[in-house]
């Protein structure tokens, strides 16, 4: 365990718990949609095989998470409820969006 993972987990267990948590259920949200998606709509159907390729997904990525930001701001800066779907879903979708754009950066995205 690295001198880091120790110190949070020492000193902030609930914060370290609550981490591993969302962590897991954000891993199985991605399962989830990949059974139903699969690895194309992230391609854009392509192999990610050139440059232009991973930006071409990596704009449809960034299409994605913008829309999640865009729904955030409006619901925080007007002091809205979501009516669909709860705050905290768009805080994971981000996130699980920036670790998908990680695997497609790297060329590892449906291998």
């Amino acid at each position: 365990m690295s001198d880091a993972i120790k110190f949070v987990e020492d000193k902030y267990p609930e914060t370290a718990k609550e981490f591993k948590r969302l962590q897991k259920q954000q891993y199985q949200v991605f399962c989830e949609k990949q059974m139903d998606y699969g690895p194309t709509n992230i391609s854009v159907g392509t192999n990610l095989e050139t440059d232009d390729e991973v930006k071409l997904s990596l704009t449809g990525l960034w299409f994605r998470m913008n829309d999640k930001i865009q729904r955030m701001k409006n619901l925080l800066m007007n002091n809205q409820k979501a009516n669909n779907e709860p705050l905290e879903d768009s805080f994971l979708d981000v996130s699980n969006y920036g670790i998908m754009s990680t695997i497609v950066n790297k060329k590892k995205w449906g291998k």
